[in-house]
């Protein structure tokens, strides 16, 4: 297989992805309307029951709504990354992947290329969300918008990853709800997307750890501190390790003669 080759995978694959979530208005707008929900709502409701005390990076006290929004920058990605799973569980039956599983490229670089498909999404989402926000005061400086971006995508790198290995053990797209369920609501409601973790440290000091050790926590953070054009290297290292910890799971799942589908098919 020539560079050329991989290349045109690539773009096709992201094309595709590009395509279907033009196409699928709902989807689009679904994407939307969670977390902005959240923040013409909640924000508004509990922005003077969750005061945020003058926390790193912030250098000022700050609206509610300003610090649950990478929160729900990082849960628009975590939603995308889970519908790019669903699409993965319909694609591997009956779609574009079934022919892609059997032709001669890796089954590393094509569930990388559908992660890489995924991001490119997310990414967009992400920074609609963002010009959307704006009209609710959530204003960071100028050049916090592009230094987001690599934080964006390593964030929705992991997020994704997750997704994969998600897919990986699901069969049927009936048993996909109710996987997601105990997957996106415990991550996102314990982490820092929504309330500081000191507030949580002194209510419940085990659901600190429950919410230091997600990686959620470390996504949100992450983008969080990069809005304001600061770098965490803490936040940074634990998202890439659990990325390549996620991604090496996802190609061991989706491996025929190792993996969960091939244990699936000898069972059946």
């Amino acid at each position: 297989m020539t560079l050329a080759q991989y290349l045109r995978c690539l773009g096709g694959i992201v094309r595709r992805e590009a395509l279907r979530w033009l196409h699928q208005r709902s989807r689009f707008v679904s994407a939307l309307v969670r977390p902005l929900v959240w923040l013409a709502i909640f924000g508004a409701g509990f922005r003077f029951v969750l005061g945020v005390s003058i926390i790193p990076p912030y250098e000022t006290y700050i609206p509610y709504e300003v610090y649950i929004a990478p929160g729900l920058v990082a849960m628009i990605q975590l939603f995308n990354g889970m519908q790019s799973s669903l699409s993965m569980v319909y694609d591997r039956e009956m779609g574009s992947m079934k022919t892609l599983m059997v032709s001669p490229f890796p089954r590393w670089f094509l569930l990388l290329s559908k992660l890489l498909a995924g991001v490119v999404v997310s990414v967009v989402q992400a920074y609609i969300f963002l010009a959307i926000a704006w009209f609710w005061e959530v204003e960071p400086p100028l050049w916090g918008y592009l230094a987001v971006l690599p934080a964006l995508i390593l964030a929705g790198l992991m997020l994704g990853a997750l997704g994969l290995v998600l897919s990986s053990f699901i069969r049927q797209l009936e048993n996909f709800a109710g996987v997601m369920n105990f997957v996106i609501f415990p991550m996102f409601f314990a982490s820092s997307a929504l309330y500081p973790l000191w507030r949580v440290k002194e209510s419940s000091l085990t659901l600190y750890w429950v919410c230091q050790a997600n990686p959620f926590s470390q996504a949100t953070e992450l983008i969080r501190f990069a809005l304001y054009g600061r770098f965490n290297p803490l936040a940074a290292g634990i998202v890439l390790g659990f990325l390549l910890l996620l991604m090496a799971l996802a190609v061991y799942g989706y491996d025929p003669g190792r993996g969960l589908l091939a244990r699936r098919g000898g069972a059946e």
